[in-house]
């Protein structure tokens, strides 16, 4: 069952999350996380800095990652795959949802 929406977290889109606080959030080991980043399923603000910080709305990304990464046993490589068909998923059913919109 779906939670009611006001029971959702919001997450302030400006916020900003640390790479410990990532870490901590989403209950993955630091390597695991480090290849999410590299294989682009989490994207830092600046790759190229010493220490790397998110969008808050990355969180949800690397906890649903956790989530898959357990419930499936998959590895990093792996998940970010499924994440990336997720993201894809979510994007057609916009178009779909702003063109049914349309048509009234």
């Amino acid at each position: 069952m779906i939670a009611p929406t006001q029971d959702l977290p919001t997450i302030d889109v400006h916020a900003e999350v640390t790479w410990v606080e990532l870490q901590h959030a989403s209950g993955l080991p630091e390597t695991t996380l480090a290849e999410l980043v590299r294989y682009g399923a989490l994207v830092p603000r600046d790759p190229a800095a010493a220490t790397w910080t998110f969008e808050a709305r990355w969180l949800v990304v690397a906890r649903h990652a956790s989530r898959l990464a357990r419930e499936y046993e998959l590895d990093a490589y792996a998940v970010s795959v499924v994440l990336s068909y997720c993201e894809r998923i979510e994007r057609l059913e916009a178009e779909i949802r702003a063109l049914r919109a349309q048509l009234g």
